[in-house]
């Protein structure tokens, strides 16, 4: 019998399940943030209720951490509050936990699969939605919310529908200059925001099968942005060369055994899926979101669309809509628009891949004079390590951006960097949602090499003409 990958992890971790498909689930991994893991401790607290499975646990502060004077106190009283009430938790109950100033503390997306705490064939569950991003270990890796949290510290099993399986085949070969960003941002436009609503996305093709794991876990980590819950994609000698040596990764003869069963874990040829959608990576173009959804999205050369064009009534009111937010007008062309601050970092591009693509185009350059503010932000103390020990925090330094300490930043008005109404930002994170950056901050997605030439330009550029 044939099965895809989905299916696989799915009926691995069966405890039980309905006739209509809905299955109690098996939790391998919990990670808990600051933000939504507080009321379902205090919750399981209150109901004189115990921790089911503590080793399964790793914790750390990611999206109110501060990336600039971490040794001060948080100024936010909530912010800082959840950060103590997180620590507390973990000490309270023997959680293990990357502390504020740890170096190994990070975004939870970067640090778990940096450390080999996420492992192909788990279960994966965290109170934060892109955690879609450990799918592409071959993971079942979804966010749920605070009561589900609760749910899980307490029983270790979480109650999901199962969802149908879509399988996006991506062949071809990727231009220089158009990155794992791009082509998430170029699905998302063809399928739209709510495209794989209900559907579990598997991610495949011969442009796959060529990405480093830190490009696909940027293609999973988006994967909601389409309406999944679930990014996948399956394992390969590529996934078993990063997780080898990582300090939770098996050793010795568990290794061995890790990998036979690893190796087990890929759609099996012939296997049905409910969707199939195939993408020619020879066509896709740098990206840049125009708008307040990740699929309002355009070459870096096309213009901004028309809503009277559109057929759709809703599609017609929601470009209309997203205009008048963004200040923009259709017809417009991007590169024609000038930006007030650029950000490289988040779950989705502050990894040392990110940084080292985004440092060569910044060598040797100056940000604009326009640019009030460009950051820096990588995703973990480690990866920050990493760079410096590559010298490329003096290159970002040298060109005017901002080096500082690993957190989720501005990619989300959770913390001191933010926009002020009415700024403008390339931003290489995965949300331009109105306010998203900071109330009347005005967001625009697109790749680290994409942010790093619009950093020198002060405004959109194609980032292939640099390589001329």
């Amino acid at each position: 019998m044939t099965n895809n990958l989905f299916q696989k992890l799915w009926s691995s971790h069966i405890v039980r399940e309905e006739a209509d498909g809905t299955a109690l689930l098996y939790i391998d991994r919990h990670f808990v943030n600051e933000v939504t893991s507080p009321q379902a401790f205090e919750a399981v607290k209150k109901k004189g209720g115990k921790i089911w499975r503590i080793a399964s646990i790793v914790a750390t502060s990611d999206h109110n951490v501060p990336t600039k004077g971490r040794n001060t106190l948080i100024r936010d009283d909530l912010a800082r509050l959840q950060i103590q009430t997180l620590e507390k938790n973990c000490e309270d109950n023997g959680i293990f936990a990357y502390p504020m100033n740890d170096i190994r503390q990070g975004i939870l997306h970067v640090v778990g699969p940096e450390q080999g705490q996420t492992l192909p064939g788990m279960s994966i569950v965290c109170g934060d939605s892109h955690t879609s991003t450990h799918g592409a270990f071959a993971t079942l890796a979804f966010g749920i919310g605070t009561s589900e949290i609760e749910h899980v510290l307490t029983t270790q099993c979480l109650v999901f529908a199962k969802p149908k399986t879509m399988l996006i085949s991506i062949e071809g070969n990727l231009q220089r200059g158009v990155s794992a960003k791009d082509l998430i941002l170029f699905i998302l436009r063809k399928i739209g925001s709510a495209g794989a609503a209900g559907y579990a996305i598997e991610f495949a093709g011969e442009v796959i099968a060529r990405m480093s794991m830190e490009a696909r876990m940027t293609i999973c980590n988006m994967a909601i942005e389409a309406g999944a819950r679930i990014g996948l994609i399956g394992v390969d000698d590529t996934t078993v060369d990063y997780l080898r040596g990582r300090p939770f990764s098996p050793k010795g003869k568990e290794w061995d055994n890790a990998i036979t069963y690893w190796k087990t874990l890929f759609t099996d040829p012939g296997s049905c899926f409910d969707k199939k959608i195939i993408i020619n990576a020879n066509l896709v173009a740098p990206q840049i979101s125009w708008g307040t959804s990740p699929d309002m999205v355009i070459d870096v050369n096309e213009s901004i669309p028309d809503p009277l064009l559109q057929d759709d009534r809703v599609r017609r009111e929601s470009i209309t809509r997203a205009l008048d937010y963004m200040q923009l007008k259709s017809g417009q062309k991007l590169t024609e628009v000038y930006l007030d601050k650029i950000f490289i970092g988040s779950c989705t591009n502050s990894r040392i891949e990110d940084l080292r693509a985004a440092a060569a185009i910044i060598k040797g350059q100056k940000i604009a004079q326009n640019i009030k503010l460009a950051l820096v932000v990588p995703g973990s103390g480690l990866v920050k390590a990493q760079a410096e020990a590559e010298g490329l925090h003096q290159v970002f330094i040298d060109a005017g951006f901002e080096w500082r300490e690993p957190g989720c930043s501005m990619c989300l008005g959770m913390n001191d960097d933010r926009l002020s109404a009415g700024e403008r930002c390339a931003s290489t994170s995965n949300r331009n949602f109105e306010g998203r950056q900071g109330p009347r901050g005005r967001s625009h997605l697109v790749s680290p090499q994409m942010a790093a030439a619009a950093a020198i330009k002060g405004h959109f550029t194609d980032v292939r003409l640099l390589f001329v």
